[in-house]
């Protein structure tokens, strides 16, 4: 069983590597995208960035509980390969939009298939056991990190030699070399311990969450932190324009994007073997107050370069947030219900996702860049201090190590 656990990590690496970095391919450019569908004020640009970015994790938010229970009753690996079909037609066809509106609901549309690279990691997180998940889950995050590196870089130097659209076509190719990449993997279902469930009712998931205020509050915290990384994201490459200038936009946008990635891809595993060794939530608790202090910086940069240290410096702390708290739900939920207590975590990020690109859009429109970066920060630490006050209260729920 270890063997061909694996060599499923070893697929849904390349996976995750092929799905994360074609979803970042076109991110750096999405503001860029609408730009082309006529004269509009950088106000009306910005604002339909944001909801252009944020309408993909609406239905995501609303499907990932429904995937990730059907995945705990019939198996992950169908659901993968349906999922990578669906987001690779999806943005096939984002490559012969001609107005915002049909770039906005085929994002819609996608979003339904969008968590991908979240089942991937409760098919593997069922298979491992639980002393070294955060070290497996890290491993496995360097897949998507790595992806997610390339990505924009590629993208960007797609968009410059053939243009948006055909990006989009490309990175569709990608999408569905992940789908095909599942077919090639075995699931076998983790034998459970005597007495234990083998289902869960819904009810009884809700229950088993709520009941444990230091998960509850992990998860909670998974939109907050949402809300922090991605209020940024669908103006990044405007925030470039303006401390680069317009010269091969697309290709330094993309340089921006992926530090964070590299600084992520350095450090995930890492992070995942302190949190096995000293527990979970301790690491957590640091991993949030570190990210907080490396993102205020980014709002005070006056030139590129600086923009891309900050980028990396953040990328190092937050980084580790994933594979530590996923690692830690694979510790506190049975066996039989971890897909959707995972697939309720992934849909908190997603209401993170959706609620962050509006609102950085907004604060850039009638603030600035800056504040969007102070605001980031002051949430971040703030969920530090959230998890440090759940952590104090409930000290018996807090384990040292595994």
């Amino acid at each position: 069983m270890i063997k061909q656990t694996n060599r499923n990590l070893m697929i849904m690496w390349f996976a995750n590597f092929f799905v994360a970095g074609s979803m970042t391919m076109v991110l750096p450019f999405i503001s860029l995208y609408i730009e082309t569908f006529g004269d509009h004020s950088p106000t009306y640009v910005q604002h339909w960035s944001g909801s252009t970015f944020a309408i993909t994790f609406v239905t995501a938010f609303l499907f990932s509980p429904v995937w990730g229970r059907i995945g705990d009753i019939f198996g992950r690996r169908k659901i993968l390969i349906l999922s990578g079909i669906g987001m690779g037609i999806s943005i096939f066809l984002m490559g012969y939009v001609t107005n915002v509106w049909q770039l906005f609901f085929l994002r819609l549309f996608m979003g339904i298939f969008t968590g991908f690279i979240g089942m991937s990691q409760a098919f593997i997180s069922t298979q491992t056991p639980k002393e070294i998940a955060g070290r497996v889950m890290g491993t496995l995050q360097t897949g998507s990190i790595t992806g997610s590196l390339m990505g924009p870089l590629l993208g960007g130097v797609l968009a410059d030699l053939f243009g948006f659209a055909d990006t989009f076509k490309w990175t569709s190719i990608a999408i569905f070399v992940s789908a095909f990449l599942v077919l090639f993997t075995k699931e076998h279902r983790i034998e459970t311990k005597k007495g234990e469930k083998t289902r869960y009712s819904s009810k009884a998931v809700i229950q088993h969450i709520v009941r444990n205020p230091i998960l509850l509050t992990v998860m909670l915290i998974s939109t907050l932190v949402q809300i922090a990384h991605f209020s940024i994201q669908p103006i990044l490459s405007l925030y470039v324009s303006e401390l680069h200038g317009p010269e091969n936009l697309a290709f330094f946008a993309g340089i921006a994007f992926s530090a964070a990635g590299l600084g992520n891809l350095l450090m995930a595993r890492q992070w995942g073997k302190i949190g096995d060794q000293h527990g979970y939530i301790k690491t957590l608790v640091v991993l949030l107050f570190l990210a907080g202090i490396f993102y205020l910086p980014g709002g005070f940069v006056t030139n590129m370069w600086q923009l891309v240290l900050v980028r990396f410096a953040l990328g190092v702390t937050i980084g580790g947030i994933i594979p530590v708290r996923i690692a830690y739900i694979r510790q506190e939920a049975p066996v039989a219900m971890q897909g959707e207590v995972l697939g309720y975590n992934t849909s908190l990020r997603f209401f993170g996702n959706i609620i962050g690109p509006v609102i950085g859009g907004l604060i850039s429109g009638y603030l600035g860049f800056s504040a969007v970066f102070v605001v980031t920060s002051l949430l971040l630490i703030l969920s530090g201090l959230i998890l440090l006050g759940a952590m104090n209260r409930h000290p018996k729920l807090v384990k040292d190590s595994y």
